[in-house]
């Protein structure tokens, strides 16, 4: 690698056109693939091999990315890692955060959801509720756990107020994973379901760092490269300290609004339904939330047709 780069190289393209070879060979036995996000595809692509999909759009080979397959749509109803730390260091407090977000989400089903996000809801539940026995954490008292907005003003308000009546001994940092429903445009990762030609702007991660920034995020982020390379991808992160105060509440509630319905809505405008029907329902929810609309196209070849060179 560092002593015959161009060797190198040439060595790791004859690796990934063999091993193309091989998946190819299984598909025909009905073995199913996909790409799980590290840009396999594309760099087998620029390696010669065989993953071309006849009259595809660029994001799109022959298999597809687990995007494209599963998480798409996951992102498009809001869902995705949302995060905290424990910032006294202490088991006891992660715990206390365990019971709080299950005891939300459990309020938020109770309270009425549609039937798909139930499913999601239900799933999610489980993972919190079941976290602390596998012992995952290593280091600083953190979790993960999958939520839409709904879910995480609720359980950053649930958890500032916990702070503030001593609950909670020290305050809790909010943030996200990149691979999420708005901090990340990825052309071949987290936005490659997205087929309106927009998945090569990387605006949503820009307005996602500029907007959570206005609305109070303590720190935001904006850089290069995640899980795919350099020139690949722009991802937009942030860090929110909840410290028992009302600002903190506030700027809570204003900032995840932002870092989640920002995705959705672009999701939506690309034509995804789930994510149309998920904005709907959030500008119900959200008197101040309003989203322009996308017009449904009854004839989509025709539309693509007119706008190829």
């Amino acid at each position: 690698m560092a002593s015959d780069p161009a060797t190198f190289k040439k060595l790791v393209q004859e690796s990934l056109r063999r091993q193309v070879s091989a998946i190819n060979r299984l598909a025909k036995e009905n073995f199913f693939f996909w790409d799980y996000g590290n840009a396999f595809l594309l760099e087998a692509q620029r390696a010669g091999a065989d993953v071309e999909k006849k009259g595809a759009e660029r994001t799109e080979f022959r298999y597809p990315s687990y995007v494209q397959h599963i998480m798409g749509d996951i992102f498009s109803q809001g869902f995705g890692p949302f995060r905290w730390v424990c910032t006294s260091g202490d088991p006891q407090d992660l715990a206390v955060t365990d019971q709080l977000a299950t005891s939300v989400l459990e309020k938020v089903i109770a309270g009425g959801v549609n039937p798909a996000v139930k499913l999601q809801y239900m799933d999610n539940i489980r993972w919190i509720r079941e976290a602390a026995k596998h012992r995952l954490v290593v280091g600083s008292q953190a979790r993960i756990l999958y939520s839409d907005q709904k879910g995480r003003v609720a359980i950053a308000v649930a958890f500032n107020q916990a702070i503030a009546h001593g609950k909670i001994k020290a305050p809790v940092v909010l943030s996200r994973d990149h691979h999420d429903v708005s901090g990340t445009d990825s052309p071949f990762r987290e936005t490659s379901n997205i087929y309106d030609g927009s998945a090569f702007c990387a605006d949503m991660a820009v307005q996602n760092f500029v907007g959570d920034a206005f609305r109070g995020a303590t720190w935001v982020a904006l850089h290069n490269g995640g899980g795919v390379g350099w020139g690949e991808v722009m991802n937009g992160g942030f860090g929110l300290v909840l410290d028992g105060t009302q600002e903190a509440e506030q700027r809570a509630k204003m900032m995840l609004g932002w870092d989640v319905s920002n995705g959705v809505a672009r999701r939506c405008w690309s034509g995804n339904q789930k994510a149309y029907e998920i904005i709907c329902e959030t500008m119900r929810e959200n008197k101040g939330l309003v989203v322009t609309l996308p017009h449904q196209v009854a004839d989509e070849h025709m539309l693509q047709q007119a706008l190829r060179p």
